[in-house]
């Protein structure tokens, strides 16, 4: 009787390096036969960092591993990725050690191991134009969070003066709310003239205005609404930077011979969305108008965009991007019996905003309102709003790979 062959693992990466990132230093491992010292400790300064990139260079290291710890790691990737490394960002779920054997030199050679191996594979992570651009987008939505906050310390303050605005207009910063207000902190406390600065869209009559503006002016609310609108201002001046940043870095993205977009549908503008033409750059930059699928306007376009970026030639089909973003069922199957279908905990920004603009389809009558609707009938309402999210993504996807495609039979044409 023939012997069975043992099964050998071989090396897939042999000139391969794992480094534990910490905030402060950082732990690097390469194989025993390299160096007599093959673990390394090196600080988080740059003049060090350039040290770890000489020391893999002469350890002839062509491949690195690495962990998402916080940011921490993104200086050490930068690095060496510009100094001609295979740097790979791995899931920490993916490289947890034996239970009893933590620590950061373990962590290091763990990694080194199963790098080796081929057993690690890396995180999507864009071009580095791509990045920079989701880095501004980023901050854009942190500064509309910061701005909000001192939306609440105004309604607070007026609430505290039992001026009722509030109860009367639906929103304080639009442009009826943003006249009486700054008009009470110009000092007008007559509530007939504040209720004539209101706009004709606003269906609360005067009379009721001016009984909302009833209050009792007292002097400490009336410093702390002064101070929220002013913080309001300046977080808006900042917001206006952001937005001529994201269209120079958009302009510079562009595309050759892509043409023009076809005529946009009537849609109104969103209340944060910037204040540029978003919709032209982004298709100039994709060659595709996103913003021709239902439910996605030009915020969510660009939010999906600035984290991705156009080329998704990294996701083998539609099926892996609607996983890498989180929005597939799981399968947590054991014995034939399916345990969970639960999607993944995920921060994706890019699938949160797909999330949103797929709540947004409830009263949409087109195909995907009504592919909505029938998931609310059978599903959760958090279950059908993810189903919708991953046909937007998957839609997305076959838009954006079939551009690429007619771009590269365009390329090989003319060579």
């Amino acid at each position: 009787m023939a012997r069975r062959k043992r099964a050998v693992v071989e090396l897939a990466h042999p000139n391969a390096a794992g480094i534990d990132i910490g905030s402060a230093s950082h732990y690097v491992a390469v194989p025993a036969d390299r160096d007599g010292e093959p673990v390394r400790e090196f600080k988080s300064f740059t003049e060090d960092m350039e040290r770890l990139a000489d020391w893999l260079v002469a350890c002839e290291i062509e491949t690195v591993a690495m962990e998402s710890t916080g940011v921490y790691w993104i200086p050490l990737f930068e690095l060496l990725e510009a100094r001609g490394f295979t740097v790979y960002l791995v899931n920490a779920r993916h490289v947890k050690n034996v239970s009893g054997r933590k620590s950061d030199v373990l962590d290091c050679q763990w990694l080194q191991q199963l790098m080796s191996f081929g057993l690690l594979s890396g995180a999507f992570r864009p071009k580095q134009e791509i990045c920079a651009l989701r880095a501004v987008m980023r901050l854009r939505e942190t500064l509309l969070g910061y701005q909000a906050r001192h939306v609440q310390h105004m309604q607070k303050a007026m609430t505290q003066m039992n001026v009722q605005l509030a109860n009367v207009i639906s929103d304080i910063v639009g442009d009826t709310g943003q006249k009486i207000v700054r008009a009470i902190i110009d000092g007008e406390r007559d509530g007939a003239k504040l209720a004539k600065l209101k706009n004709v869209r606003i269906r609360a009559s005067e009379a009721d205005i001016a009984k909302s503006l009833r209050g009792n002016w007292r002097e400490e609310h009336l410093f702390a609404l002064k101070q929220a609108m002013l913080l309001f201002d300046a977080y808006g001046e900042r917001l206006a930077e952001c937005d001529r940043q994201l269209e120079a870095m958009l302009s510079a993205l562009q595309q050759e011979d892509v043409g023009e977009p076809a005529k946009a549908r009537r849609r109104g503008r969103a209340k944060n969305a910037p204040k540029f033409d978003v919709r032209t750059q982004l298709f100039g930059m994709c060659g595709v108008d996103l913003t021709r699928i239902d439910g996605i306007d030009t915020t969510t376009a660009l939010k999906v965009i600035a984290e991705v970026g156009p080329d998704l030639s990294r996701f083998k089909s539609a099926k892996h991007f609607a996983s890498w973003l989180g929005l597939c069922p799981g399968t947590k199957i054991s014995g034939g019996k399916v345990l969970s279908g639960a999607t993944k905990r995920t921060a994706n920004r890019a699938a949160q905003a797909l999330r949103l603009a797929a709540a947004a389809l409830r009263s949409s009558h087109s195909a995907l309102g009504a592919y909505y609707r029938r998931m609310c009938s059978r599903l959760d309402r958090p279950q059908a709003v993810t189903a919708t999210a991953h046909k937007l993504a998957r839609l997305i996807y076959t838009m954006l790979r079939s551009e690429e495609r007619r771009v590269g039979k365009e390329c090989r044409s003319r060579w």
